[in-house]
Parts: C-alpha cells; structure tokens; sequence
C-alpha cells in the first residue's frame, strides 16, 4: 500500500481519486519523497573505531565517533574530524584534514595537502588532489611542472565514484560549498567553482576555468582552459565552452551558443540536403542570365 504525493492541482488530486489512489499534497513532492525514503530506508551507522587491518600513521589527529574500516592507509599530519566514516580500502595521504561528519566511501584516495570541509561525501573510486596535466615542451621532450597546490572542497560537497580533482602547479583548486560532482567527472589543476553548482557525468573542466554559484553542467560538457561561466549558467549536454559565458545564460552545442539559437540551428540542420539541392537549381538558372549580362557589357 502507498500514497502518491501531489502538488496543489486539483486536477491531479481528482485524477487521483477517480483510480482511487491514497494521496497527499505537497509543495514540493519530489524533495518530500526523498524526506519520505530517508525514514523508509535509514543509512546503516556503523560504529566509531579503528579496524586492526587499517595503517595509520602515529601523528594522525582523530575526531570523537570516527569510524575507519579495513584496510584503510592514513599518512602523517593528517586531521579527521568528529564523527567521519572511512570505508574500506581508503587511502588518505599525509597532510590533509577533514571535517566532521564526512564520509569516505571504498577506495577513495585523498593525496597531500587535501581539505575536506564538514560534510562532505567523496564517493568509491573517486581522486582528490592528484598532480594536474602540466607539462614544459622543450627541445628533449616533455618537462613535467611540479604541482604544489593543493584541493579544497568546501563543506557538503559531494563527489561522484570514479571522479578526478587535480591540484594545480600553485594555488588551490577549490570547489564550491553545496556543489554536487556525478560519476566520472574531470575537474582541472586551479579550478575553482562557486557554490551549489551541479557537474553531471563526463564533465570535463580544463585548467584554470572559473563557475560561477549555481552553475549546472549537463553530461559531457567540456569547459575549455581559463574559460568563465557566470552564476546561474545552464550548459546542455555534450555542450562546448569557450571564453565566457553570462550569468544566467542557457546554452548548448559546440562551440556553446545560446540555447534558442542553437535549436533553431538544429532544426535547420536535417534540411541542409534540400537546400544544397536547391541553391544549385537556382545557381543554374542564374549563371546563364549572368553570362548575359556580361557579354552584354562587353558588347557595350
């Protein structure tokens, strides 16, 4: 037995009535169904303390309550704070700290210099502060550039399993408080996004680009290097972007345009065949009027 949850329509409500479905109004439905799902189906607690098969380094400093699994490495200098869980299989390098109430799931890895706001959940499989993309080009071949920077996520960020966040060469890639990464997201040495900002799966961010607050990046999206989008920006999939981007704009295809444009050239698109076809029909036509004219002047 269950309920449907309904905005304030009465259409749905007498919809609902006559397949004689229980309901209930909602002002918004979709977030009191996920309200509803946390008390169905409430997340297992495991309970604080250390695993005998975790490494952990002597100088490590350690909340009250955390709870940290098997198989869990914690290198030197590191801070935990109250109440953080670590799954099995986390690697946690030295120098990073963490806030209170994270959570680390399977085989996450954290390298130096790392900072995890409270929080935060960063999801199996997924790299925070892995060296970024920088190469010198000289006459012997490729240079490497030290990566000294560090990552910051900021408080409730939530990374995606199998997602990469590089450090840059200096300075600090950060991520926004409240911003949410999907699966398999790269995000590049020295980005910084603003907060609550949403990246779906295969979101590519080159190096240096700046979002905004509330910037949401549709599947595939590719930000090129040094590119700004402004607050509130929305990039449909597979999108483009180079340059800037304006606060609020919608844009979409490659390279990124806006989005209203960009259907219309969609549209378009799927008649180009007829129109090639007739553009030669008409040049055709036109070319012996054109010879005309010419022999014409030539005459004159």
């Amino acid at each position: 037995m269950g309920a449907v949850l309904l905005p304030d329509q009465e259409e749905l409500k007498e919809l609902a009535e006559q397949r004689k479905l229980a309901w209930a109004v909602c002002r918004d439905p979709r977030l009191a169904f996920a309200e509803a799902l946390e008390q169905l189906h409430p997340r297992p607690v495991l309970n604080a303390g250390i695993h005998p098969s975790a490494v952990i380094s002597d100088r490590v400093q350690l909340g009250a309550g955390v709870s940290i699994s098997a198989n869990v490495t914690i290198g030197d200098d590191t801070r935990i704070g109250a109440q953080t869980v670590i799954h099995p299989g986390v690697v946690i390098y030295g120098n990073v700290e963490i806030g209170e109430g994270c959570e680390l799931h399977a085989n996450a890895v954290l390298h130096p210099g790392c900072r995890v706001g409270n929080g935060c959940v960063v999801h199996s499989n997924a790299v925070v502060g892995s060296e970024g993309f920088g190469f010198v080009p000289t006459a012997k071949g490729w240079r490497k550039m030290p990566q000294t920077g560090l990552v910051v996520l900021e408080e409730k960020v939530e990374i995606g399993c199998g997602s990469t966040i590089d450090r840059p060469s200096v300075g600090e890639t950060r991520i926004g408080a409240g911003s949410k990464v999907d699966n398999l997201v790269q995000i590049g040495h020295g980005v910084v996004t603003g907060r609550g900002c949403a990246l779906a799966s295969q979101v590519g961010i080159a190096g240096g680009a700046r979002l905004g607050d509330g910037v949401i990046l549709a599947g595939q999206v590719g930000v090129a290097n040094r590119a700004v989008i402004g607050d509130r920006a929305i990039a449909s999939s597979k999108s483009g972007i180079h340059g800037e981007i304006g606060s609020g704009e919608v844009v979409s295809g490659y390279p990124a345009i806006p989005n209203r444009l960009w259907l219309r050239c969609s549209a378009a698109f799927s008649k180009l065949p007829e129109m090639t076809k007739q553009l030669r029909q008409l040049q055709r036509q036109v070319e012996p009027m054109i010879s005309r004219a010419e022999e014409s002047e030539t005459a004159q």
